[in-house]
């Protein structure tokens, strides 16, 4: 096998399981285990990889994609998911939702639900519940705008949050991973759904295949805190059978 084939063939189990030892791409590719380091350094100083004791993980990207875009990225099954999530709330519950896309497409299921208290820090949430139905209360706490994800952020939100006491709250997570649980991107985001966790009865994560097992920079809650995840019927097995023994509550595959 040419190197550019095993380079390609590193980077395609590197996306699919996320990580991979040294041994382990060795008998993949069946060669050497000196020649799968050369081709780690190679990949390495090209930026496709990170290179770790024993083996190799992609890359902590510098950037999210634009929140217009994640939007659009896998929605039928954020859809899916968030046609599942609204049969673990009752009506008359008050629950809080977080900024993310996930749950910006979550509002346009809620209006199903009689009676609910959505407290939110998200524009989109907010904007979408307002005027569904009268018996819908909407609360959108206040703070500091930012740029990308439309939402509030920011210590006078932190202190809205800590007003509330909530049944649930619905949270929309970059990664969660059986080792370092649910992780955010960015800190401000983070924050907001810690807070939400620590004033809620009940934590539920919202999070399509392509985030399980992934982990991000900031951690939100180990997966002990994680009472339901709902993903959809793509995601791995394996990594959801990890996130059970690291102590997720329930699992539902949405489709």
């Amino acid at each position: 096998m040419w190197a550019q084939e095993r380079h390609k063939r590193i980077q395609g189990l590197l996306h699919r399981f996320k990580q991979m030892s040294a041994d382990d791409l060795a008998r993949d590719l069946d060669v050497s285990r000196e020649t799968v380091r050369r081709d780690l350094l190679e990949l390495e100083s090209a930026g496709l990889l990170k290179r770790v004791h024993g083996g190799a993980v992609l890359p902590e990207p510098l950037s999210e994609a634009p929140f217009a875009d994640r939007l659009q990225v896998r929605r039928k099954e954020k859809q899916a998911i968030a046609r599942a999530a609204i049969r673990e709330i009752k009506p008359g519950q008050v629950c809080f939702v977080d900024a993310g896309s996930t749950t910006a497409i979550l509002a346009e299921e809620l209006g199903k639900i009689a009676g609910l208290t959505i407290v939110t820090n998200s524009i989109d949430v907010a904007n979408t519940l307002n005027g569904l139905r009268q018996d819908i209360t909407t609360l959108l706490l206040g703070g500091r705008l930012h740029n990308d994800v439309p939402g509030t952020y920011g210590e006078l939100t932190l202190s809205e949050v800590a007003r509330f006491r909530a049944d649930v709250a619905i949270l929309s997570p970059v990664g969660v991973h059986p080792e370092h649980g649910a992780t955010d991107f960015v800190l401000h985001e983070a924050e907001i759904a810690r807070a939400m966790i620590q004033q809620s009865q009940r934590v539920v994560f919202l999070a399509d295949h392509a985030k399980i097992g992934t982990a991000s920079r900031v951690a939100i809650c180990p997966c002990s805190r994680i009472d339901l995840l709902i993903t959809d019927a793509a995601a791995d097995r394996k990594t959801l059978a990890a996130l059970r023994q690291a102590g997720l509550g329930e699992t539902i595959l949405a489709d």
